[in-house]
């Protein structure tokens, strides 16, 4: 993600070196108790509140703080610790078995584990009336080898399609209700004779469905698994996404964005395929597009 998390992005996530501003701020406790600094009504309810606690009428503004800060989630920390032992960098991919250990933490994974709970204030006071709404995110962790980034989608907010070149992507939906629409392009045989476009590449779609938390983990590779896809929220959504390696213009990781095709509608000859097939066109960043980075205020991840 390029900087400038207000405006138009090139990328999904942001560079090691960004600083995401902005956005809304706010606490949950284990059990899902949330509180937000405000002024007026707040300080007044918050003045009474200790009145009847013994607490007289000192009233101290109550301050933000990073969530769970002194009891990290053990959860993040062990998943944590497998996305840094699992990826290795540039031009590797994650063995079997290690992806199925990160896969099992994250199937097992709750939204309090990154200090979210169902009903927190964050959701509840955006307003979603914005055409289109804006995506919000946060970024866990990054680093050369992978990141970790929640993002939070209002109801009817796309993140368009787009790729991960040689990428292994962990996603996790946290709450909600989402369409994912996903797909692999096709290069085991010509087919480019067969589009009415050179821009035009076949694809086969791997993903069209709804996915509603708590929901199995969804994996892609770099050339498999639907590779390509574009989230659309259904509800108010919040989803976990663990990227190795990240993006990177300077290594040849740069995001890609497409727009998908009919088949039927702009096959250009008789090519007869099995599946659900699609062409895809490469497109510019969509100016539609608004991506908001907030500071992290979940459960600290201590690089040991």
């Amino acid at each position: 993600m390029a900087p400038g998390f207000q405006g138009e992005t090139s990328a999904i996530y942001p560079p090691p070196d960004s600083v995401p501003v902005g956005g809304t701020k706010f606490e949950v406790s284990l059990m899902g108790e949330k509180r937000m600094a405000a002024d007026g009504k707040g300080a007044e309810e918050e003045r009474i509140a200790r009145k009847r606690r013994g607490g007289g009428g000192f009233y101290r503004p109550p301050r933000l703080r990073r969530v769970l800060a002194e009891e990290a989630s053990a959860a993040i920390r062990r998943i944590y610790a497998v996305s840094r032992s699992i990826f290795n960098g540039s031009g590797t991919v994650p063995s079997p078995e290690d992806v199925q250990l990160l896969q099992f933490l994250l199937d097992k994974m709750k939204p309090e584990d990154v200090g979210l709970s169902t009903d927190i204030l964050f959701l509840q006071n955006r307003s979603a009336s914005r055409k289109p709404p804006a995506i919000t995110f946060t970024t866990i962790h990054i680093c050369d080898n992978f990141s970790m980034c929640v993002f939070f989608l209002p109801p009817a907010a796309v993140i368009p399609l787009h790729n991960h070149p040689g990428m292994t992507v962990f996603s996790k939906l946290l709450l909600g209700t989402m369409h994912i629409t996903s797909y692999d392009l096709v290069g085991n045989y010509e087919t480019d004779k067969y589009a009415q476009s050179p821009q035009l590449k076949l694809a086969q779609m791997v993903e069209d469905s709804d996915f509603t938390a708590p929901c199995k983990t969804s994996i892609l590779y770099p050339t498999t698994g639907g590779n390509i896809h574009t989230f659309r929220a259904i509800t108010w959504c919040a989803v976990l996404d663990i990227i190795g390696p990240p993006y990177s213009k300077e290594d040849g990781r740069d995001c890609t964005y497409y727009k998908d095709h009919p088949y039927t509608n702009l096959t250009g000859g008789d090519l007869k395929v099995k599946g659900s097939f699609g062409w895809l066109e490469e497109v510019e960043i969509p100016k539609s597009l608004k991506l908001i980075g907030i500071e992290y205020l979940g459960p600290r991840i201590i690089d040991s």
